[in-house]
């Protein structure tokens, strides 16, 4: 009983065999050529695997009920109500300082948090990103007593919630204090979150409080305006604010825009306030980038309490540089790519053509570079040969002494080898055998001469 022949299935001879046929190489260089088309298919294939963005994220917020938390609320219904793919999670968070710490922590997995303008120094910190300044966020100083007050400079030797370490309350309100001569050694700071402090307030035992949006309800807010025992402060200074403190803007808040009925505020309110910014880690994928600007203009662009329709999002540089890729969304929108498609298919179509365009882009002319550079070695190496053999030739039309019919032997003998050992592709077949008759013809005249020579 005979065994079937095995499959001809190996390595070297499913693709060594053939490119050495092909192109006439080596079996190292074809396996070189090989193993060089395997890594670049491969680092095609890893950059599209890895390239693709998150399917969900952390954004950090703020405090339950803060304006903080309610962008972030916004943000993720917006991402399930396109259907773009993306799961936004919402952490909440002390405010601004504890969503840049954990934005600079490389264990988190926030990957974007709402930082107020004005609590860092690291200015333009080439370590985040701004994806755009997104609203204004008004310092509200609420205070208990009959006088009205213009002036922080009246708070010494009084009880101030300055809002929980680690928001932008507590930064922004320990520098305007401080600024004003009001220091921990003359009055009483007190670290207190905006519900504590609004019922503190309320219950007298304490004096004034700092109340912002990153930190405070608006509920918490419209309560404390109503209260007759508490006023909220006016800035007239509010331009030298702006002076001294380059992050916060000079605001107006007009007479009875948080209740006409009631006509609260009572006047027109001088206050102060920086912006608040979507800060990003400098590494955030641009499919990201620009979902998120995208949902930004949605949600701050329509007309508010304290801004003009358009005016949010800006990509205004104040602590953190814009983003590359916001700043491009800015100024020309989503690519085509994703105004056209859902936001997964396009993303899925980009990678495609970042990752295997350039690849394609390579080995497409390689690969016909390939075959007519070795056609030419091989051709002009067969020229070669070709040359020796008339050099031969000549050389027999010159003299046709014993000695130098041996020498022309030994010339032919070491020619003929040397083709012979030559790796030529079945296309140069031709070629080739049409050298090995002019070696016949050669050798016959060899042939000749040495018989003449003979006689």
């Amino acid at each position: 009983m005979t065994t079937p022949p095995k499959p001809s299935n190996t390595f070297s001879e499913r693709f060594v065999e053939p490119m050495m046929e092909s192109f006439g190489l080596s079996r190292n260089s074809a396996i070189t050529a090989l193993v060089f088309i395997t890594l670049l298919l491969a680092g095609a294939i890893y950059y599209f695997i890895h390239s693709a963005p998150p399917k969900v994220i952390y954004i950090s917020s703020g405090q339950p009920g803060s304006m903080f938390e309610r962008y972030a609320l916004s943000y993720s219904n917006s991402f399930y109500s396109n259907h773009v793919g993306v799961t936004l999670k919402i952490l909440p968070s002390n405010g601004s300082e504890e969503n840049l710490a954990r934005l600079a922590d490389p264990k988190s997995e926030v990957t974007v948090g709402f930082v107020q303008g004005g609590i860092t120094n690291a200015t333009k910190s080439r370590e985040f990103v701004s994806l755009g300044s997104l609203a204004y966020v008004p310092v509200f100083v609420f205070y208990r007593g009959d006088v009205e007050l213009t002036n922080l400079s009246a708070f010494t030797g009084k009880r101030i919630a300055v809002g929980l370490a680690g928001s932008g309350t507590h930064k922004l309100a320990t520098d305007l204090l401080v600024t004003n001569g009001v220091t921990s050694s003359n009055s009483t700071p007190l670290n207190m979150d905006a519900d504590d402090a609004g019922d503190a307030l309320t219950a007298g035992t304490i004096d004034a409080a700092f109340l912002m949006g990153d930190s405070a309800s608006s509920k918490l807010l419209r309560k404390l305006l109503v209260s007759k025992e508490i006023h909220v402060m006016d800035f007239p200074q509010a331009d030298a604010y702006t002076r001294i403190f380059p992050s916060l803007n000079e605001l107006k808040l007009p007479m009875g825009a948080f209740d006409l009925g009631r006509n609260l505020p009572p006047h027109d309110l001088h206050l102060i306030g920086p912006t608040v910014e979507l800060v990003a880690c400098s590494d955030i994928h641009p499919a990201l980038c620009d979902l998120l600007v995208e949902t930004a203009q949605e949600i701050h662009g329509p007309p508010a309490l304290l801004r003009r329709k358009g005016e949010f999002p800006n990509p205004i540089e104040h602590d953190f540089p814009i983003s590359p890729d916001a700043l491009r969304f800015y100024k020309t929108g989503k690519g085509f790519l994703y105004r056209s498609l859902p936001f997964w298919v396009a993303s899925l179509i980009n990678r495609i053509l970042v990752a295997f365009i350039p690849v394609v882009l390579l080995l497409i002319p390689g690969l016909k570079a390939i075959p007519a550079f070795f056609k030419w070695r091989l051709r002009n190496q067969l020229y070669r040969r070709y040359g020796m053999l008339l050099a031969l030739e000549r050389d027999l039309g010159r003299s046709a002494t014993p000695e130098s019919l041996t020498q022309l032997h030994e010339r032919i003998k070491e020619i003929e080898t040397s083709v012979n050992t030559l790796k030529l592709p079945s296309s140069f077949a031709d070629q080739f055998y049409a050298l090995r008759q002019h070696f016949e013809y050669v050798r016959s005249r060899l042939a000749e001469a040495s018989k003449s020579t003979g006689k």
